[in-house]
């Protein structure tokens, strides 16, 4: 994942920058989930998938200040 490097100090320009990196990733881990046929590692990829998305929404919560625990 090339992520795109940014010099400012608010962290929201960083937060979007990891939510897009962990959008890819959930992406690349599901495709890979159709071109393995090992069950273990399938469900490895998916139960992966879903934690990064889980994490991807917390980053876009922080993002957009959306839960109690992000907003000023």
């Amino acid at each position: 994942m090339a992520g795109v490097e940014s010099p400012s100090p608010d962290p929201r320009v960083h937060a979007r920058n990891i939510k897009r990196e962990l959008h890819e990733l959930a992406g690349h881990l599901r495709r890979d989930v159709e071109r393995v046929e090992d069950p273990r590692a399938q469900a490895l990829f998916e139960t992966t998938a879903e934690v990064v998305l889980g994490l991807e929404k917390a980053f876009g919560d922080f993002d957009q200040r959306n839960e109690p625990a992000w907003q000023d």
